[in-house]
């Protein structure tokens, strides 16, 4: 990234008024605005139409939108009807239930003959708070990355996550994006890069890197800043795009560091933590903490909370990095 959007950035994350807003209303932005530039981009709800934001796209474009019920099997499988028809069906539901319910659908109709389907995860990790367990999906970058064909994005907040739509809208094959419920930090901006296969370096350093996705990286940048105090000099990559992996910016990150730590609100096995040991295992082993839920379900609480419980937030990011160093230095 540029040295001017790294400032830029900069001064948006340490803002006392940094804008708050869920990341599922850049999905819902997004929508409507690739659905303007495409007549062939078609909506599918899950009786989920407000929750998942395409109530937007339902209002600008109703004869391009179906309402499936509470069906999500039927969702999965006419999606990809419709797309070998040659439209472009976007298909959303809470992720515990899409791809929670419809996995199966999702590989044997979607996957395997590699139809142009894209599929919204709504409300997913354990930030959704109080609707507890059962609504926290945190498997979901585990059962989506192991998929043949299938594109895996997880943006970091509101802007971020408009930008993935309209990517996924132009790539031919599927796409499964992850996005939140609750409000968060919005600290990218416009002109802040953003591209299938690529991670960007919000913040440079040579000690450690803390690769993150989703709504962490602003906690995972927030401990690079405490870290700072100690004289610790922290690399931050933002790596939005699970799979395809950004292999050249995580390697050069192994080799310049020496040490990793990976951060994702969902579990610690299967996602973005174990494609980054599984790459580097292979071409340059380094020490590697991963923050993420440690084989646990979720439970009722607020998001903040859970965050904490789940040692989630930027003081846990932190206490992984001082960890990950001793071993960088004993090894």
């Amino acid at each position: 990234m540029a040295i001017n959007s790294l400032m830029r950035l900069s001064r948006k994350l340490f803002a006392t008024d940094v804008e708050q807003k869920p990341t599922r209303h850049g999905f819902g932005e997004g929508l409507i605005i690739a659905g303007k530039e495409d007549e062939r981009i078609v909506a599918l709800s899950a009786d989920l139409t407000e929750s998942t934001r395409v109530l937007g796209f339902k209002t600008a474009y109703p004869e391009r939108f179906i309402q499936m019920g509470v069906s999500e099997q039927s969702l999965a499988a006419i999606a990809a009807g419709l797309a070998l028809a040659g439209k472009v069906p976007f298909i959303a539901s809470y992720a515990c239930f899409s791809p929670g319910r419809n996995w199966e659908q999702i590989r044997t109709t979607i996957c395997l003959p590699k139809t142009n389907v894209k599929i919204m995860g709504a409300h997913a990790g354990v930030s959704v708070g109080p609707d507890g367990a059962t609504h926290q999906m945190t498997e979901d970058l585990a059962l989506m990355r192991v998929l043949p064909n299938m594109t895996v994005l997880v943006p970091c907040d509101a802007i971020e996550t408009r930008k993935a739509t309209l990517a996924a809208a132009q790539i031919d094959g599927p796409v499964y994006i992850r996005f939140a419920r609750s409000e968060s930090p919005v600290f990218t901006t416009d002109a802040t890069p953003f591209a299938v296969g690529q991670a960007q370096v919000f913040r440079k350093g040579t000690d450690v890197a803390i690769i993150a996705c989703g709504i962490l990286v602003h906690e995972a940048l927030l401990a690079a800043r405490s870290l700072e105090k100690l004289g610790l000099d922290v690399r931050v990559i933002n790596c939005p795009s699970i799979k395809p992996l950004d292999e050249a910016t995580i390697i050069a990150a192994a080799k310049d560091c020496g040490a990793i730590v990976t951060v994702e609100e969902a579990q610690a096995a299967g996602g973005l933590g174990s494609a980054i040991c599984e790459l580097l295992s292979s071409v340059h082993p380094v020490p590697i903490e991963r923050i993420g839920l440690q084989d646990d379900f979720g439970q009722s609480g607020t998001p903040r909370e859970l965050l904490e419980h789940y040692h989630l937030t930027a003081p846990w990011i932190a206490k992984a990095v001082q960890k990950v160093i001793k071993r960088k230095v004993s090894k």
